[in-house]
């Protein structure tokens, strides 16, 4: 088996993708699970990217769909800037899209200054700004999970995350912070697809076709994904659909899966 089908298989992408159907497979998944669970509520931080952005117009679309049969469910959209967020605008534009039933404001700047004040004075503090970035922009990203699962936790509701396929083989998320979840209904899905069924679900091009970024570090905001992977999204998706794609492209993603392999596993433990 070659690592090209090793990686499609392990991240189960489809070989074949139709947006209508894999839309209508994710909401009655979402459905079924959240009145399976007998919960009220789906939680989610909207950031005003692609992905949060299409994970929460499922969301938004199975919430309705139980209602109209009767069952009390909300789905909840929290925006979780630090400080002010420099695409803010792209944020509220997704808020509109979707019009969640609720949504919340978390502002995690001040508990990630806590409580990176706090490993300061423990001695923590790299001397390289590009690793302070780094380390500082994990902080942040699970910082806001922390609220999301408090604020799932007293809705008695589940959280619902935005990986896919894409980021996945990339390791593109942080451990235990936006890789933390109850449920991923974008999984399987490249970052086209995730595209594709955003456009099916009504979302602007404005919104579907912007530059993707995670926007956690301090000294480069709004650095696109792709200028950290050293490939493009087009060679990642030709890649999990099995295409050809350039050698030195298909080196840097099988060397990415292989060294991130940790975040996509359980806790590591002696028990075989």
């Amino acid at each position: 088996m070659s690592a090209q089908t090793e990686i499609i298989a392990a991240l189960g992408v489809s070989p074949t993708f139709d947006a209508v159907r894999e839309t209508e497979k994710r909401i009655d998944f979402l459905s079924q699970y959240l009145a399976t669970a007998r919960l009220r509520a789906y939680v989610l931080g909207v950031s005003g990217g692609v992905d949060s952005l299409t994970a929460g117009l499922l969301a938004q679309s199975a919430v309705r769909r139980l209602r109209q049969g009767g069952y009390d469910g909300e789905f909840v959209a929290v925006r979780l800037p630090h400080g002010a967020q420099a695409d803010e605008h792209h944020a509220q534009l997704a808020l509109d899209v979707i019009g969640p039933d609720r949504t919340m404001v978390i502002n995690v700047r001040p508990a990630t200054d806590a409580i990176w004040r706090e490993m300061k004075s423990a001695g923590v503090d790299p001397a390289a700004a590009s690793d302070r970035d780094a380390l500082l922009g994990n902080v942040k990203a699970r910082q806001r999970m922390v609220a999301q699962f408090a604020i799932a936790g007293s809705l008695g509701g589940l959280v619902v995350g935005t990986d896919h396929a894409a980021e996945a083989v990339m390791g593109f998320f942080t451990k235990f912070g936006d890789g933390a979840a109850d449920l991923l209904p974008l999984a399987g899905l490249n970052k086209r697809r995730v595209r594709a069924i955003a456009s099916h679900l009504g979302a602007p091009p404005e919104l579907v076709d912007k530059v993707p970024t995670a926007d956690l570090e301090d000294g480069m905001p709004m650095r696109p994904d792709e200028d950290v992977y050293g490939v493009t999204y087009d060679q990642i998706d030709d890649y999990l659909e099995g295409k050809p794609v350039d050698r030195s492209a298909a080196a840097i993603i099988v060397r990415a899966y292989r060294r991130t392999a940790h975040k996509r596993a359980l806790p590591a433990t002696p028990i075989l």
